[in-house]
């Protein structure tokens, strides 16, 4: 039998649990099953980026070839590259 959690009187307080103690004692996650979010998005940050015209321009080239919207590509390339850096591809 695991140990139930206590009651918390907001999240703070949650976080500051989860921070200090070992899900397993309170959970069994053999017992775990995946689920799939299909409607669940990441949370999204607009930023403003200044770029020079040209390289602008060469972007939404690159994206009329493929067919997608040079933002989507813009992301793909930094995705790419974020993952080239840390080591993860």
């Amino acid at each position: 039998m695991k140990k139930k959690p206590p009651e918390f009187k907001n999240e703070n307080e949650e976080i500051e649990f989860w921070d200090r103690h070992d899900s397993t004692e309170f959970i069994d996650w053999s017992k775990a099953e995946r689920i799939i979010l299909p409607k669940l998005r990441p949370s999204v940050k607009r930023i403003s980026l200044r770029l020079p015209e040209s390289m602008l321009e060469e972007l939404k080239f690159l994206a009329s070839k493929r067919d997608v919207p040079y933002q989507s590509l813009l992301k793909i390339f930094l995705a790419e590259r974020i993952k080239k850096e840390l080591g993860t591809c």
